[in-house]
């Protein structure tokens, strides 16, 4: 089996996964400077970009890479970029399981409340709440309950 790799050698899912892992950690801080704003939309945009060039890339790939770059850009306070991804997110989640499809939504809620839409964003985060009632993995179910408690 070849993997693909950027021009250093190192396989485009390895440069996925670490730029997915740097996002969360600016995500995560506190108190972020411009400088680490923008690094985290460029390091968001290269990770989903590197999960790309994986020949075996999945449609579940690109669902968290589009939900990561509307978390990122909602966090930021773009509401219409975070609503961009967001659509595509569930785009890429409609045939995965309810924990992808619940997270899109979780996406739009968040993006739409970021838009000052806040009875869309009520119904986004009702469905979400939905499918969060169909996952049966213990752990995702927590995670996406989280996450929509912060809305």
């Amino acid at each position: 089996m070849s993997m693909t790799k950027d021009q250093t050698g190192i396989p485009h899912k390895e440069l996925a996964v670490s730029c997915f892992n740097n996002v969360w950690r600016l995500l995560e801080k506190q108190h972020r400077t411009s400088e680490e704003n923008d690094q985290m939309i460029h390091v968001c945009h290269s990770s989903l970009w590197h999960w790309t060039q994986v020949p075996s890339h999945t449609n579940q790939n690109l669902s968290i890479g589009y939900w990561q770059l509307s978390r990122v850009y909602a966090v930021m306070g773009q509401g219409e970029n975070a609503l961009h991804y967001a659509k595509l997110c569930l785009t890429y989640s409609e045939e995965l399981d309810p924990f992808f499809i619940g997270c899109a939504h979780e996406a739009f809620s968040r993006s739409l409340r970021v838009l000052g839409q806040l009875e869309n964003a009520a119904s986004a985060k009702k469905l979400a709440y939905t499918y969060a009632k169909e996952i049966t993995d213990e752990n995702s179910k927590q995670i996406l309950l989280s996450d929509l408690e912060t809305l």
